[in-house]
C-alpha cells in the first residue's frame, strides 16, 4: 500500500480511540481548571503531551504548587513505559525507515495507538500510526477543551461513566488476537493476575502505577521471549 493508504487506514483505526479519548479527557479538562489552568492552556497541554496519566499527575502537582524537579521526576516515572512501547514498535519497522520517521513515531505512541499498531500484520508502516494519532489526538485535545469549558455542567456520574468506555475500547484491541493465539491469551491472563497481585504485594504495591507496568512488561515479555521465541523468518513473514 502507498503511504496515503496506510495513513487513511490508520485514521480509520483511530476513530474509536478518539471517541474513548474524548470521553476520558473531559475529566482531565475539569481537573485542569481546578488546578488554575485556562481552557486554552489545557488543550495545548493535551495536544503536545500524549499521556493521560502524565497530564493528570502534572495538573495535580501544579495545583499543589510542586517544584519543577518534582514535576519532571514524576513525569519521567509515569511515562517511562512508552520507552518499552517505542522499542517494541521499532522492531516492526522496515530497516530503511529514517531516523526522523522513527522519532516522530515515538512522539505518537500511547497505550491504545501502540495496541492497534502492534496488531498490524507484517512490517508496520509509520504512516499507519501517524494516521491513528492524527484522529486520536483530536479527540483527546477536543475532550480536554470541552471539559475545561463545559465539564462542570455535566453530572459527575456521567463523566465517570464516559471514562469507563476507554477501558472497554483498549480491551477490544487485544481480545481478537488472544482469541486466535492461545499463547497471547495465556499471557493476557497472566498479566491480569500479576497486575492484581502487584496491588497488594509488600513493597511492590508502594511503587507508582507506571513503574509497576514497566516491571510487568519486562518480566512477562522476557518470559514469553524465552519460552515462545519467534524466529526471524517467521517475523518477516
Amino acid at each position: 500500500m502507498s503511504n496515503r493508504q496506510w495513513f487513511l487506514k490508520g485514521m480509520k483505526a483511530g476513530i474509536p480511540i478518539a471517541m474513548g479519548y474524548f470521553a476520558v479527557a473531559i475529566a482531565l479538562g475539569i481537573n485542569a481548571v481546578g488546578a488554575g489552568i485556562s481552557a486554552l492552556q489545557a488543550a495545548l497541554a493535551s495536544l503536545l503531551n500524549n499521556a493521560s496519566a502524565g497530564e493528570y499527575i502534572a495538573f495535580t502537582l501544579i495545583a499543589a504548587q510542586a517544584s519543577y524537579a518534582e514535576l519532571i521526576a514524576m513525569e519521567a516515572v509515569a511515562n517511562s513505559r512508552y520507552l518499552l512501547m517505542s522499542a517494541a514498535l521499532s522492531q516492526k519497522l522496515e530497516k530503511s525507515t529514517s531516523t526522523f520517521k522513527r522519532l516522530l513515531l515515538g512522539f505518537t505512541v500511547t497505550d491504545e495507538i501502540f495496541g492497534v499498531s502492534m496488531m498490524q500484520e507484517g512490517f508496520l508502516s509509520p504512516y499507519f500510526t501517524y494516521g491513528a494519532f492524527a484522529v486520536a489526538t483530536a479527540g483527546w485535545t477536543g475532550g480536554t477543551l470541552f471539559g475545561a469549558l463545559m465539564g462542570n455542567i455535566l453530572p459527575s456520574a456521567i463523566v465517570a461513566a464516559l471514562g469507563v468506555g476507554l477501558y472497554g475500547m483498549f480491551i477490544s484491541v487485544f481480545i481478537p488476537e488472544a482469541k486466535k493465539n492461545k499463547i497471547v491469551a495465556a499471557l493476557v491472563l497472566v498479566s491480569f493476575i500479576l497486575s492484581a497481585a502487584f496491588e497488594y504485594l509488600p513493597y511492590i504495591s508502594r511503587l507508582s502505577g507506571g513503574l509497576r507496568i514497566i516491571i510487568l512488561t519486562v518480566v512477562i515479555s522476557l518470559g514469553a521471549a524465552i519460552l515462545f521465541p519467534i524466529k526471524e523468518d517467521e517475523r518477516d513473514a
